[in-house]
């Protein structure tokens, strides 16, 4: 049995020691065939160099080096189509999830039968007040527009069975959002409540979030579009409804029509609905021009096995034909 360990590099360099020192601790405490694959995302500082001198020491160690950074979701699922594994534990260098649960899950999976995926669900959501409220706000939302049951508060950590990860990287989508994705594939899966640390920064900023939030409504729902239409047969009745009570007002009592301010408001108000519609419309066809181009979600620039690199490492240009499990 090979078990495999996937995780992605993004100011990542004061993380990858510890990290390596514990997810090495427990991978071994299960099997000693496994292998751990670095997928550096065009991180800035050293941490691809610090994965290189451990490789030194471990052949196990596989780096993908990314052309440029790509965006988290993307590089884990270049990791992915990189696993080998029977089993295959997806978890973040950053510490704030445990590389200890990787035995939790597992002791999960063991117990279980018939389970593919086991994964992390916070007992309390991390961070601020403001990032609690607005991560209630967005699931919430979420599950008024989605299609499917978008866990709340999952981690990245999860273990997941071959056969899962393999229909995993079978998604064609160059916009993805990779939570939305694990939902999609379906199979048993099982949450478990675990306690997720806090390293008190992070790189997804408030505008990154808001463009996540927007990405990951727009992937996994049609519903808004739907929602323009029936918010326009109700602008059009409310309209209509209007114009009765203006002629009926001035054909029994005389009344004229007056309020430029009001007019004004009006105008503006439909203004902003119609320019709002638009733009909702036009990130829907957006996505569908990029997804139309088939460009590869990700591009690598050079694979590291044992210190070296890998032939024809850097000739990825097609994420669908070149990078093995796809």
């Amino acid at each position: 049995m090979k078990l495999s360990v996937v995780t992605t590099l993004y100011y990542s360099q004061n993380y990858i020691h510890e990290f390596y020192q514990r997810i090495v601790n427990c991978v071994r405490k299960i099997t000693e065939d496994y292998e751990i694959i670095f997928v550096n995302d065009g991180s800035p500082d050293q941490s691809m160099q610090r994965v290189l001198e451990l490789q030194k020491s471990d052949p196990n160690i596989l780096l993908v080096d990314l052309s440029r950074n790509f965006g988290h979701h993307k590089a884990i699922m270049t990791g992915l189509r990189f696993a080998k594994g029977n089993y295959v534990f997806l978890i973040d260098v950053d510490l704030e999830e445990d590389p200890e649960l990787l035995e939790i899950y597992w002791s999960e999976m063991q117990q279980t039968s018939g389970i593919d995926v086991v994964f992390g669900i916070q007992k309390q959501r991390k961070g601020n007040f403001f990032e609690r409220i607005s991560g209630r706000i967005f699931y919430g939302f979420f599950s008024l527009l989605a299609n499917i049951e978008y866990p709340h508060d999952t981690l990245t950590a999860r273990l997941m069975t071959r056969r899962y990860v393999a229909n995993v990287v079978s998604f064609r989508e160059s916009e993805l959002d990779i939570w939305g994705l694990f939902v999609l594939t379906g199979f048993n899966q099982k949450g478990v409540s675990v306690n997720k640390g806090n390293k008190g920064s992070t790189t997804y900023t408030l505008k990154k979030k808001l463009k996540m939030a927007i990405e990951t409504i727009t992937s996994f729902s049609s519903r808004p579009l739907y929602l323009i239409f029936v918010f326009g047969i109700f602008i059009i009745l409310a309209a209509f409804l209007n114009i009765a009570v203006i002629i009926y007002n001035k054909i029994l009592y005389g009344v004229a029509v007056e309020g430029w301010a009001s007019l004004l408001t009006t105008i503006w108000l439909v203004g902003g609905i119609i320019i709002f519609i638009l733009g909702l419309i036009g990130i829907y066809l957006s996505k569908m021009f990029t997804e139309i181009k088939n460009r590869p979600f990700s591009i690598i620039r050079e694979v590291y096995q044992e210190g070296n690199p890998v032939p024809d490492g850097n000739s990825s240009t097609d994420h669908y034909n070149t990078i093995p499990n796809a």
